[in-house]
């Protein structure tokens, strides 16, 4: 026999309705919330910024430590204050150090800085020298023809600042023989030795044996400026000697 179901009472019908009532409304609110938080994303002159960053009157906090445009410390403020002169000044107030008590805050232009950041950041990795490894394979018994082959390589690629890995591969018997790849590979770590460093000494690996070399770092360039006035010094000293001399003459 079938369970009789029995017919909800009408409180407990209208308490479900109830519920999904409010459920419904705080649905609403949490939307109208975001919206608020989304149309506070904006700085004072209606540009987008991160919200990873606090800034102007997302800054929930009684004061703070403010920091001027120019990096002078105005002290401790409230935050009615702080926001007063940043729209002064037409700047955004930034929290820099969200972890002090109070929090730390400077006034700056928010779009400027961003774009700026974003500028070095690009300069950065723009300037970062990408170091490939090239492979270089020899065998013990290579010829010198080949050997000076393989060694122009092995300095192309340094002097492109790319490191080298120098493979030498046995075969058969000359596995029983593994000195010859060592001496191989010192007599080419010694004729580069101007232009690459070993990073990884000879080691065996199975039936090859392995060396890293690497670029040497180039000594940075000295500025131009520097160039000229240690010339125009070195020129005026000159002078200096000359003018004694000139005058015994007289």
């Amino acid at each position: 026999m079938e369970p009789r179901s029995h017919p909800q009472s009408p409180q407990v019908a209208g308490s479900r309705s109830d519920a999904e009532a409010a459920h419904a409304v705080r649905l609403v609110v949490e939307s109208r919330v975001s919206l608020v938080v989304a149309e506070h994303t904006t700085s004072i002159r209606g540009d987008p910024i991160s919200t990873e960053t606090r800034i102007n009157d997302r800054i929930r906090v009684p004061e703070v430590r403010l920091v001027g445009p120019n990096g002078e410390q105005v002290g401790i403020v409230r935050i009615e204050d702080a926001l007063r002169l940043a729209q002064e000044a037409e700047l955004d107030l930034v929290e820099v150090a969200a972890q002090a008590r109070p929090p730390v805050c400077k006034l700056m232009d928010f779009g400027k800085f961003k774009y700026e950041s974003a500028q070095k950041a690009r300069e950065s990795r723009r300037n970062q020298q990408l170091t490939v490894i090239k492979e270089q394979k020899l065998r013990p018994k290579i010829d010198t023809h080949d050997y000076e082959t393989k060694k122009r390589n092995v300095v192309r690629f340094l002097e492109g600042g790319n490191k080298v890995k120098v493979t030498i591969m046995f075969r058969g018997r000359e596995q029983s023989r593994p000195e010859l790849g060592f001496r191989l590979l010192q007599r080419l770590a010694e004729d580069v030795v101007d232009l690459g460093v070993v990073e990884a000494a000879p080691k065996q690996d199975g039936r090859n044996m392995t060396m890293v070399i690497a670029p040497l770092k180039k000594p940075a360039k000295r500025p131009a400026h520097a160039d000229n006035a240690a010339a125009d010094g070195a020129g005026a000293d000159a002078a200096g000697d000359a003018a004694p001399a000139d005058e015994s003459q007289a």
